[in-house]
């Protein structure tokens, strides 16, 4: 979310992004993308930014590594446990506090490669039933699992975006 964006505001702003794209579709190409966006750069252009108060390329794969990580335990407990409560966090927090910057931007794109071949794996695996579960977003409310594949979806989106435009 920008500074000044409401959790209502950020959700139609990420699924505006998804449009007719088949979401799973947009989860499965956006490691190959990324991965073809980056290849040939060092890890020192990729920690390039042009303002201090936006993140380098380096830092979006760091954070794309960790929101895969959150995705994965929030898909697995709503398919799990049907109304269950999903924590919110901080991106900005978390990337002072795990000091994003100082990541290698190769380990963190392939640790995003490794989780979101898991997530797909579950998602296309388990009962389609299970995707009208729900969890209860303690900023955005209720989300189904069908909500939040598109969600992440525009996400991946909304960051290969910022990369193109870093590149």
């Amino acid at each position: 979310m920008t500074l000044n964006e409401t959790p209502q505001a950020y959700t139609a702003r990420i699924l505006s992004n998804v449009g007719a794209q088949d979401p799973l579709d947009v989860l499965a190409s956006t490691g190959p993308r990324l991965r073809a966006m980056v290849a040939g750069r060092t890890p020192a252009e990729l920690s390039r930014t042009p303002d201090p108060a936006r993140w380098s390329v380096a830092q979006i794969l760091a954070h794309l590594a960790d929101s895969e990580i959150v995705g994965a335990w929030r898909f697995r407990s709503v398919l799990a446990q049907d109304g269950v409560p999903l924590q919110a966090y901080d991106q900005n927090t978390w990337a002072e506090t795990f000091r994003y910057a100082e990541i290698d931007p190769f380990e963190a794109l392939q640790l995003f490669e490794v989780n979101r071949a898991a997530t797909l794996a579950l998602l296309r695996r388990v009962n389609p039933a299970l995707h009208a579960n729900h969890g209860l977003h303690a900023e955005r409310g209720k989300e189904t699992i069908t909500h939040l594949v598109r969600l992440y979806a525009g996400h991946d989106l909304n960051h290969l975006a910022q990369v193109e435009g870093l590149l």
